[in-house]
């Protein structure tokens, strides 16, 4: 990360520098180490106004911050929570955009049928959240073998999408995979 500092109205000192480094550094988790990212720092006092503007440029990000205080290192934390929010954000919606916007949990139902024969309607016996986990076609059928269970839901960690993997009758297993 480039970081470049561009003081107004006051001299700056080395502290301060080395205070909005290890503060801006720490962005770095949002933005991955292997992009190209530069980072404009603009400090300013006016009569009793401390002043903050920061510039974030990376591939094809483009981020801006102002905050101000009384106090120039609460400003810089002022800026950089602005900016965390802004990076967690874009974060997010880079997620749902690469996942198509499916859903991460999903909902399970027990259904059971009433015993009365002339009506059958189905009853919800009881209902659960749960997050599929991402896994192969393969550790999914190993997890399904060990468990005994009939059925197991999962997320497919090559293409991101939910399936099944169900147990045959035959002892086999079978694969229920939605496609585009």
């Amino acid at each position: 990360m480039n970081i470049s500092y561009a003081f107004k109205n006051f001299d700056p000192s080395d502290h301060l520098k080395e205070y909005a480094a290890s503060r801006f550094e720490k962005m770095g988790k949002f933005i991955g180490d292997t992009i190209e990212t530069d980072l404009q720092i603009n400090l300013s006092v006016e009569k009793f106004r401390h002043q903050a503007e920061v510039i974030l440029n990376a591939d094809d990000l483009h981020i801006s911050a102002y905050e101000e205080s009384e106090d120039m290192y609460s400003t810089i934390d002022l800026v950089l929570d602005k900016l965390e929010v802004q990076l967690k954000r874009m974060r997010e919606r880079h997620k749902e955009r690469r996942h198509g916007g499916t859903p991460r949990s999903a909902r399970m139902d027990v259904i059971s049928f009433s015993q009365d024969k002339a009506e059958r309607s189905p009853i919800i016996k009881e209902s659960d959240m749960f997050e599929p986990k991402p896994m192969s076609v393969d550790e999914a059928a190993m997890q399904l073998e060990a468990l005994k269970h009939e059925f197991m839901v999962f997320r497919d960690a090559d293409s991101g999408r939910v399936n099944v993997l169900y147990r045959t009758k035959t002892g086999d297993f079978g694969l229920i995979d939605p496609g585009n």
